[in-house]
């Protein structure tokens, strides 16, 4: 399985991203080699792709699927892009609060932590629906793992389409994010310039 391995600061200075977006509280101080330069408009297309792969880890081809899914459904194409990147499993267990980084979110996925309606999921691309209720296995509400992950996220913002019982370490997706909810730093129409060259 290809894996994304670039160093998360690396790659934020590379894209001009804060951490914070990543659920990283990592500071450096180093400036991107390309600050200041002009860049064309090809390559403002490409950053804001890389952009928005980086932050939701998602791998090109993956990518260039949600993006075709995106562009078949009603409505505008970029739009329909970011709302699936939201709707993955692994985002919105980040979005509940009950991993660090998507990173992590990812592996709780993956080591299988995580139920759907009350059926396992060990799918981190898994796309929720509305009324979807996703919770964290009982064997592991207890582990210790859990615990300092909710103290370092007790303080962050649960977006308004999610609801979070984060003392028992569940959730439930109210609707489907609208692109206002979604604060991530991509501007999807470039995305959407790129692709549809």
């Amino acid at each position: 399985m290809a894996v994304d391995r670039v160093p998360v600061l690396k790659g934020c200075r590379s894209l001009g991203l804060g951490p914070v977006f990543l659920g990283s509280d990592k500071k450096s101080k180093r400036q991107s080699a390309r600050a200041g330069k002009k860049v064309s408009e090809y390559g403002l297309q490409l950053r804001e792709k890389q952009k928005a792969k980086f932050i939701y880890g998602v791998l090109e081809k993956p990518f260039r699927n949600y993006y075709e899914k995106a562009v078949r459904m009603s409505g505008q194409s970029g739009e329909n892009l970011m709302v699936l990147l939201e709707s993955r499993l692994d985002n919105v267990i980040f979005r509940l609060g009950f991993a660090r980084t998507r990173k992590e979110a990812r592996q709780i996925v993956d080591h299988k932590h995580v139920t759907v309606n009350g059926k396992q999921v060990n799918i981190p691309s898994y796309l929720v629906k509305a009324g979807d209720e996703i919770e964290i296995k009982e064997k592991y509400k207890s582990a210790q793992r859990y615990k300092d992950v909710l103290e370092v996220t007790a303080g962050r913002l649960i977006p308004e389409w999610l609801e979070s019982d984060q003392e028992n370490l569940k959730g439930t997706v109210k609707m489907l994010p609208k692109r206002s909810d979604i604060d991530v730093p991509v501007d999807e129409m470039l995305i959407v310039e790129l692709y549809s060259k």
